[in-house]
């Protein structure tokens, strides 16, 4: 009788043990020079990322509290920013020979629209709350956005419901609590207005979630959605910015009523800067997304709001009791918290999927170990 062949799932434990010493020097190369190479890439785009981030923040509160005219400068950093959009995706498309994706209206109307509208009233009242709060106040109430992300989230079932997001917003709201209570320079409308955009941000980025995975759509690369975006948020921001500034901007001597030309050229310029700035920040976040991980740049925006908190009160004076000072860790506590069980998450469904490709490889291994005894026990017949 004709012997049987060694059993494939014999040859796979064989495998998996002759795999085991590799990983082992895998993890021992953690020390090696690729690895200071990524560690060392990733430190300059966090570091790229910081510079445009806290730069923005401080930019937009000293300009706003010195012209006090947020939504116009929101509306031409909108127009700067498409304007540059649509000339670095020309480019792209002459350097790829291939056009762009185009949108057609009704898609436009229905998918992109909601999500400027959202955009624009968020960035617009978060600028707007500069005149009357504080860089530190700021920051903190814009961190509840976690929240409100969490809720439209499992409102839009993205996000399954758990135990764990009830203690993540109840550190994060209790932290902003503490954090305001009793503050010396607490500010009731500036702190409504963030807390307002707060929650609009939340939609905003369920909702741009909603339309990068899209498949048909084919925004992935931030320069179409940015294209497609930017005109909703100037349409949603244009009567807001003709009514409430309108005539200041029309009237004030920095501006359009200005007498010395250098003046205008200098304050214009100041604009562009901020525009480009705000350009740069989103191109930042996609750089740094797009070569390590969400992950990577969730930590990352923990870390920033602490060098955010610490500039504040380091160049502009802003003031913390002790009380603020404990809501400050508790609220980057339920952050820190809620980014830790995102890759918690994230690891355990990607080692299900693992395990599912396993199981599917071993019932292939079973079915190709069961033709080949057929196989062997046909051949052993006929040699009789």
């Amino acid at each position: 009788m004709a012997k049987f062949k060694r059993r494939p799932i014999d040859t796979l434990h064989e495998i998996e043990h002759a795999i085991e010493p590799r990983a082992r020097e895998v993890k021992q190369s953690l020390c090696s020079f690729g690895f200071l190479v990524t560690a060392v890439k990733t430190f300059c785009l966090v570091i790229f990322f910081y510079t445009f981030s806290i730069g923005l923040t401080f930019y937009n509160q000293r300009f706003i509290r010195h012209f006090e005219i947020p939504l116009s400068l929101t509306m031409a950093h909108l127009v700067v920013k498409f304007m540059i959009s649509a000339f670095l995706r020309t480019l792209l498309s002459i350097y790829l020979k291939e056009d762009r994706v185009l949108l057609p209206w009704g898609e436009n109307l229905k998918k992109i629209a909601p999500t400027g509208i959202a955009s624009i009233l968020d960035i617009a009242l978060s600028n707007w709350s500069f005149e009357f709060i504080t860089i530190s106040l700021y920051t903190m109430t814009k961190s509840t956005a976690v929240i409100f992300i969490l809720g439209f989230s499992l409102l839009f079932r993205l996000e399954k419901p758990r135990l764990v997001l009830v203690f993540v917003v109840l550190f994060i709201a209790g932290g902003l609590f503490m954090f305001t209570f009793h503050s010396t320079q607490f500010n009731m409308k500036g702190f409504i207005m963030v807390l307002s955009a707060s929650l609009l941000s939340g939609l905003r980025w369920t909702l741009a979630q909603l339309v990068t995975q899209k498949e048909k759509l084919g925004l992935h690369n931030p320069l179409d959605l940015m294209y497609h975006i930017q005109p909703w948020m100037m349409i949603g921001l244009l009567p807001l910015s003709v009514y409430f500034e309108g005539i200041k901007l029309s009237t004030k001597e920095d501006f359009f009523a200005y007498t010395d030309p250098s003046l205008i050229i200098r304050n214009l310029g100041l604009v562009f800067l901020g525009a480009f700035i705000a350009f740069f920040l989103e191109f930042s976040e996609f750089l740094l997304l797009a070569n390590t991980s969400s992950l990577t740049l969730s930590i990352a925006g923990i870390f920033k709001e602490v060098c955010t908190l610490y500039l504040a009160a380091s160049v502009n004076g802003d003031r913390m009791n002790f009380i603020n000072g404990i809501g400050l860790i508790v609220c980057l506590s339920g952050i820190s918290i809620h980014v830790i069980v995102k890759a918690v998450n994230a690891r355990g469904s990607s080692k299900n999927e693992s395990r599912l490709s396993r199981e599917e490889t071993m019932e292939m291994l079973r079915a190709d170990d069961s033709e080949s005894e057929e196989s062997d026990i046909f051949n052993a017949k006929t040699d009789r």
